[in-house]
């Protein structure tokens, strides 16, 4: 991918649209769309890593209810002819072929690798990765499993949606999520699994999210690892304008009424 010229690329993760309940949703919803509406004007491409829902279930012919507003934004935004790319998180890993089929958007469920403006990007939603956790890493096993997700099926939606967002709030484990709290550049796990890919090949941006922290660590000789943060208490994002990425945050908001 080359950026043409006044172009950008943008990055965020972690809006967790439905957390804590419609009300205040609501609100981070419009605050993200209208963050979209400012980076249509020149975007090269949008990378959205994950977590964009706070549970996320697709049956044969049903999808949650709700976040009609964001759906149709993506949806404006792609068929203008910008690229979204779509990394599912632990929150909406059960994403099946919903956007690939309605908004014409790739889903992505492992890191993926990606070279723009001659500098080569690992991206993903960060969950599962490096030393550790291996509780969630465990359970994650279990809930990608096929037959998993085709028993779960049998349950009705209004069941099985009630059951998803509870687990997805109230359980740490199956959530996978912890405290946000920066750990120490040696000890946070995502930028260890990044030194770790480094020995096999170099990558000049880590870019991950999940951690809800916007963060930025040296990881080797001219390599990067970025977290985005998230939408609910920090509104950051990245931007890489062809020469570097940088983390920005997003001040014009709406408030809660």
């Amino acid at each position: 991918m080359t950026l043409s010229k006044n172009k950008k690329i943008y990055f965020a993760s972690d809006q967790h649209l439905g957390l804590p309940n419609h009300k205040d949703s609501l609100v981070r919803e419009k605050n993200f769309i209208k963050w979209l509406n400012t980076v249509k004007k020149d975007a090269e491409a949008i990378f959205l890593l994950g977590d964009l829902f706070d549970f996320w279930f697709e049956y044969k012919k049903v999808v949650p209810k709700g976040f009609v507003r964001v759906l149709g934004k993506l949806a404006e935004i792609k068929d203008s002819g910008i690229p979204i790319y779509f990394f599912v998180g632990n929150h909406d890993l059960w994403m099946d072929d919903y956007f690939e089929k309605e908004l014409d958007i790739p889903v992505y469920h492992s890191p993926k690798e990606f070279t723009i403006n001659k500098k080569i990007f690992l991206i993903g939603h960060g969950d599962g990765l490096g030393p550790g956790d291996k509780g969630y890493k465990r359970m994650k096993k279990v809930f990608t499993n096929p037959i998993s997700k085709w028993l779960y099926r049998w349950l009705h939606p209004d069941i099985g949606m009630r059951l998803g967002v509870y687990l997805s709030t109230k359980n740490k484990m199956i959530s996978g999520d912890e405290d946000a709290k920066f750990l120490g550049e040696e000890n946070e796990w995502l930028a260890q699994y990044c030194k770790r890919k480094l020995e096999t090949k170099h990558y000049d941006y880590f870019i991950f999210g999940h951690r809800h922290l916007p963060m930025e660590i040296e990881v080797g000789k001219n390599s990067t690892y970025i977290n985005l943060g998230d939408w609910i208490s920090h509104f950051t994002y990245g931007v890489f304008d062809g020469k570097d990425v940088e983390l920005k945050k997003n001040e014009i908001k709406i408030e809660p009424k």
